[in-house]
């Protein structure tokens, strides 16, 4: 295949990420965006020189897509799947993936028959930082891994009208901090470690305009004897001139060295027993939201499609993912550690 041609579903505040992310690589052809929002598909696909529409089946038909972006919420996750797959057309679909697990899996069902695939559009593993951190992992910088910890705090959680202004939905999502944000972190755990097997959690929610929880802690159990300890707090925040580039901080702790990771984005290095670090060059582009994550991922699946790459993050590998979300709120709940296993 010498060139892609993508449609996007999507046409809201984050998928301008993605129609600017697949405008960029010479061997993508952006064929078409969709919306149920006349208005927005029309002005997203005029900025682009593309066509527009509001129905997804029109568009497969005249644009002639071999992948699909869906940039949607989960609601609209499951038929815009069944569509493209009758039409046996490839999908790149944004997290949170489906609704409910039975439509996750049902998804699955659907690309298997379809022969195409789904990739989950999970893009904080695809972050510079953390590319670079499974490379020093490989090299066996750090020695033997005790734990990894990141202290998530985007501070923008505060106050009444928070997420109001840019995504408001925020605000009535019964399930928040982990289910919207914390995953991305359950996600890069594994990238970096491996699958969790078992959880202890403790959620709460601080601002009371909010309909889920918006700080808490999570134990990880990973391969190797690793620990994982997500902490978030979505009003507190840490020393960033963009609290969103990497929405926090991380430390891992090993045998031979500590890795850490500041909101600039940059990455140091100390040696066990050494009182200096040592910077880790780390390059990425700074104007783009977390670190041209969304590029990044979005080049990866061209790539596997162009070029017969390695495709992380397809649908049914992810559903490991969504087990361990489960397992965080089921742990909350009871108040005790849990398997993923028994939340799959």
């Amino acid at each position: 295949m010498g060139q892609l041609k993508v449609a996007v579903v999507g046409a809201g505040y984050f998928a301008q990420l993605h129609h600017e992310a697949w405008m960029r690589m010479k061997r993508v052809e952006l064929t078409g965006i969709c919306d149920m929002n006349v208005q927005a598909a029309a002005t997203s696909a005029q900025n682009h020189g593309v066509a527009a529409y509001s129905d997804l089946t029109k568009m497969l038909a005249e644009s002639q897509p071999d992948l699909v972006d869906i940039v949607t919420p989960p609601a609209s996750h499951l038929p815009l799947i069944r569509t493209c797959m009758e039409n046996a057309v490839s999908v790149v679909c944004q997290k949170p993936f489906c609704q409910t697990p039975d439509e996750a899996n049902e998804a699955i069902v659907l690309s298997r028959d379809a022969n195409r695939f789904i990739a989950v559009h999970e893009n904080f593993r695809f972050q510079p930082w953390y590319r670079k951190t499974r490379q020093l992992l490989d090299e066996k910088a750090l020695g033997q891994v005790y734990q990894i910890t990141f202290r998530l705090r985007p501070g923008d959680g505060q106050g009444a009208d928070a997420y109001l202004a840019r995504q408001p939905y925020f605000q009535k999502m019964p399930k928040f901090l982990v289910h919207e944000t914390g995953v991305h972190w359950i996600d890069t755990f594994r990238y970096l470690f491996g699958n969790p097997t078992a959880v202890l959690a403790d959620l709460r929610q601080l601002n009371p305009v909010i309909a889920g929880e918006d700080a808490g802690i999570v134990l990880f159990d990973l391969p190797n004897g690793v620990r994982g300890v997500l902490d978030g707090n979505r009003l507190a925040d840490h020393a960033a001139d963009n609290t969103r580039r990497t929405m926090g901080e991380m430390l891992i702790e090993g045998a031979e060295a500590s890795l850490r990771l500041t909101g600039q984005g940059e990455l140091s290095l100390r040696k066990h027993g050494r009182m200096n670090e040592v910077q880790v060059a780390c390059d990425f582009v700074d104007s783009a939201f977390g670190g041209d994550c969304v590029f990044n991922l979005c080049a990866h699946v061209a790539d596997h499609m162009l070029d017969g790459g390695e495709l992380e993050n397809e649908a049914s590998d992810y559903l490991v993912v969504q087990a361990t979300e489960r397992a965080v709120y089921r742990s909350t709940e009871k108040r005790c550690w849990i398997d993923v296993a028994s939340c799959q």
